[in-house]
């Protein structure tokens, strides 16, 4: 361990250091009727062991693809907790779980994936996502067709040269995908650091 308590073995984010209290104090009151909530793309783990701790009547579900699970293990297994299931494989192109969640979180994961599978995502959202559950989105999200901030144009550039088909995504266009699959948009949560945190509401 470092001077600043971070396990040098495991991997580490500083963006999910820098955003995870801001995102719990949103989360605290956005997921309190939920039991059970699935995780997409928990990547280094930091957020699920961090809400975990945290938000004690939660059964947190992490997930992400294959490639990603050995490093998302060896966090977890660090620091395990009661309410932390054990990692599942999810790609959001793939098969999706059987059972269904009263809860959904993915944090920074639409603007690094294709368009095309943020759709794949909000179909199976819609599958897993019981009646009257919540979607929480973290991330930086264009309004109106516009940047909310000169960095995330910048950061949107970044992203496009790294790879054309990701980018940051219009809170209208993830509005219309959400209206699809039976969930409205119920709260925008201006976030640190030019982000927003969508909370989706799915009819009962």
């Amino acid at each position: 361990m470092s001077a600043n308590g971070v396990f040098m073995d495991l991997p580490f984010s500083q963006s999910c250091e820098n955003n995870k209290a801001p995102i719990l104090a949103v989360l605290k009151q956005a997921l309190a009727p939920a039991t059970h909530v699935l995780e997409i793309g928990s990547g280094t783990g930091q957020h699920a062991v961090y809400f975990c701790e945290h938000l004690a009547h939660l059964q947190w579900q992490p997930s992400d693809q294959g490639e990603y699970l050995t490093a998302l293990k060896m966090r977890l297994e660090h620091f395990p907790r009661p309410n932390l299931g054990q990692p599942m494989e999810l790609d959001v192109t793939g098969s999706w779980p059987v059972q269904s969640f009263d809860g959904v979180f993915t944090a920074n994961t639409c603007h690094i994936m294709a368009w095309e599978q943020v759709m794949q995502m909000w179909q199976g959202v819609g599958q897993v996502l019981q009646p009257g559950g919540r979607f929480c989105v973290y991330g930086p999200f264009n309004r109106n067709g516009r940047y909310t901030s000169d960095s995330n144009a910048q950061f949107d550039q970044w992203l496009m040269q790294r790879d054309p088909m990701s980018g940051i995504r219009d809170l209208e266009a993830m509005e219309a995908q959400a209206e699809k699959q039976g969930l409205s948009l119920a709260t925008i949560h201006t976030m640190p650091a030019n982000n927003l945190l969508l909370e989706f509401h799915k009819a009962l």
